[in-house]
């Protein structure tokens, strides 16, 4: 680890600070975990790492003596409870005295909250008693997945939480313009737009291979539809099972590959023996996949951002989405992909027909994807990161109310 004096962090006004900071990130998913908050936090926390910072990942425990980054432990915290539909991950537990006791022996410069579960709650509240500034992020819209599970009653204290938990820290990282605005007309303050970066050298064309093609059956000139995701209600996945009929209508050679886990796993691979499910794939495998197919179907619209759509990019696949959350960011509609108008699902299974068959405008689509990702630099997603916390530490300490205090039993 580099002298805590010897890195420089970048602020608003350009000016750099010689130093370098302790910073404990708090969060329920982390790699080996494979989803979008994971992988996310997972490369911040290494470019952070890279630079010199003191990173501390607190976490529940989700398997035996858990590793990542090259040999970085992580702080593990016992305690925590599978959380419902998502029985691979665990909700921590309430831990504040737990944390009192880490950051004490161990103060960190920030606190940097990802997630908002009690854990989270913990953190906050271990946080004010100890005078620590916190940073926070909003990257999943749970408020939202309570719709498709049938508990939508749920969405407004659902919100009122993640509202009096988000307002409680210095600032609230967000990945789109359009998150942003949401988040504000519900009240939401200090709200700051940071993106999603991509990594080029894992996801990138080269990686296509004919031998995986051919397992699927996808002869040269035959196109090759993908969706990378959970296959879970709040995904949309029906939709691509919509679009890869209208796509098969007009071009019946078309295969569909769907690349992801989760509960309608069963049922989907029952009720459609013609759809390629891949399973979960990570590393390179995933990407080859990517680059094995032509046109990517995205039509999730409960995203904050979507990871799976720069990656697709990457890939120089052709993209379908709606104008939504990273498509709607990065896509130039007719240029770089085709993007519906959210919730038009007709519209968006009559895009996805448009590219059936029609190799040369996929192809044209996806080198222009490409020419976008290839700006999009995890190494900017850390500067802007760094930034916060520069900005947060500039702050006097906070004496805002804890949310709802005594709803989250202390521990």
């Amino acid at each position: 680890m580099a002298n805590h004096d010897e890195v420089m962090l970048r602020v608003d006004n350009g000016l750099p600070t010689q130093r370098s900071l302790r910073v404990a990130v708090v969060t329920e998913t982390y790699p080996p975990e494979v989803n979008g908050v994971a992988t996310t936090m997972s490369r911040i926390v290494e470019g952070l790492r890279q630079r010199g910072h003191d990173v501390q990942v607190v976490r529940p425990r989700q398997q035996a003596d858990v590793k990542v980054d090259s040999g970085h432990a992580v702080d593990v915290l016992t305690r925590g409870v599978p959380i419902p539909r998502y029985p691979q991950l665990k909700l921590g537990l309430p831990s504040r005295r737990a944390l009192v006791r880490l950051w004490t022996v161990r103060r960190p410069d920030v606190v940097h909250l990802v997630t908002e579960g009690p854990l989270g709650w913990s953190a906050l509240s271990a946080a004010a008693q100890l005078k620590l500034p916190v940073v926070s992020d909003f990257r999943t819209n749970f408020q939202a997945y309570s719709r498709h599970y049938g508990v939508g009653w749920l969405h407004k204290p659902i919100m009122a939480y993640l509202r009096k938990f988000h307002n409680r820290a210095e600032c609230t990282m967000v990945p789109t313009d359009a998150v942003r605005a949401a988040l504000a007309a519900n009240g939401f303050q200090r709200l700051r737009v940071i993106s999603r970066g991509v990594d080029t050298q894992q996801f990138n064309p080269a990686c296509r291979s004919e031998t995986l093609r051919a397992s699927w059956k996808a002869g040269p000139g035959a196109m090759v539809a993908m969706c990378v995701g959970r296959l879970a209600p709040e995904k949309n996945m029906g939709l691509v099972l919509d679009a890869y009929d209208a796509m098969r209508a007009a071009d019946a050679q078309t295969k569909l590959v769907l690349v992801g886990d989760g509960p309608d796993r069963e049922r989907s691979v029952r009720e459609r023996p013609d759809v390629i499910f891949a399973g979960q794939r990570q590393g390179m495998d995933l990407a080859a996949h990517y680059a094995s197919a032509d046109v990517f179907l995205f039509p999730s619209m409960t995203e904050t951002f979507g990871n799976v759509v720069p990656e697709a990019m990457a890939s120089a696949l052709a993209v379908v989405s709606y104008d939504l959350a990273a498509a709607s960011q990065l896509i130039r509609h007719g240029h770089s992909g085709l993007l519906a108008r959210g919730g038009d699902s007709a519209g968006f299974c009559h895009l996805a027909q448009r590219l059936a068959g029609d190799m040369a405008q996929a192809k044209t689509l996806g080198l222009q994807a490409l020419k976008t990702a290839q700006t999009l630099s995890w190494g900017r997603i850390v500067d802007a990161v760094e930034t916060e916390y520069a900005t947060a530490l500039a702050q006097p300490t906070p004496q805002r109310p804890l949310p709802w205090p005594g709803a989250v039993p202390a521990a």
